[in-house]
C-alpha cells in the first residue's frame, strides 16, 4: 500500500473522480493491486493526491457499489475476492483504448497527424529492441 500511487492531472478536462476511478481500475486490473491488497484511507489518499476527501469517499463508494472495493468497518477499504479475468481483459482494454485517445489528441494538439504519431512510434519501438 505504501508504493501505491496514483496520478492524477488536475488540468485535465476529465473530472478527478473519474481519473482517479479509471486509475484504481486500472491498477488492480495490471495487477499492481490484488484480490484482499489494502487501500489507502480516504483521508490519506486525498491528502497525497491533494484532492477533497469527498472525492475519494465518492470514488470508493462506487467501487464498492460496483463489487470491485469492500470496506470493512474500523479496518480499511480493500480490493474485494471476486474473480477478476473478464474485467480486469476489459478495464485493461479500455484503459488502452483512453490512452491512445489521450496521445492522438495531444499529438493532434501539436499538428501531428495520427499516422505521424503513431509511425514515431514504431521508430521508437525499433530502437528500444
Amino acid at each position: 500500500m505504501s508504493s501505491l500511487t496514483f496520478n492524477l492531472d488536475s488540468g485535465h478536462p476529465t473530472p478527478l473522480y473519474h481519473q482517479l476511478d479509471r486509475a484504481i481500475r486500472f491498477t488492480i486490473a495490471t495487477g499492481k493491486l490484488t484480490v484482499g491488497d489494502q487501500l489507502p484511507t480516504v483521508r490519506q489518499l486525498a491528502v497525497d493526491l491533494r484532492i477533497n476527501a469527498n472525492t475519494v469517499a465518492k470514488v470508493y463508494a462506487e467501487l464498492e457499489r460496483a463489487g470491485i472495493l469492500e470496506t470493512r468497518r474500523g479496518v480499511g477499504t480493500f480490493v474485494r475476492a471476486r474473480h477478476f479475468e473478464a474485467a480486469r481483459d476489459e478495464d485493461r482494454e479500455r484503459e488502452l483504448r483512453e490512452l491512445e485517445d489521450h496521445f492522438l489528441a495531444k499529438a493532434g494538439h501539436l499538428g501531428f497527424s495520427a499516422d505521424d504519431a503513431v509511425e514515431h512510434l514504431r521508430n521508437r519501438l525499433k530502437k528500444a529492441k
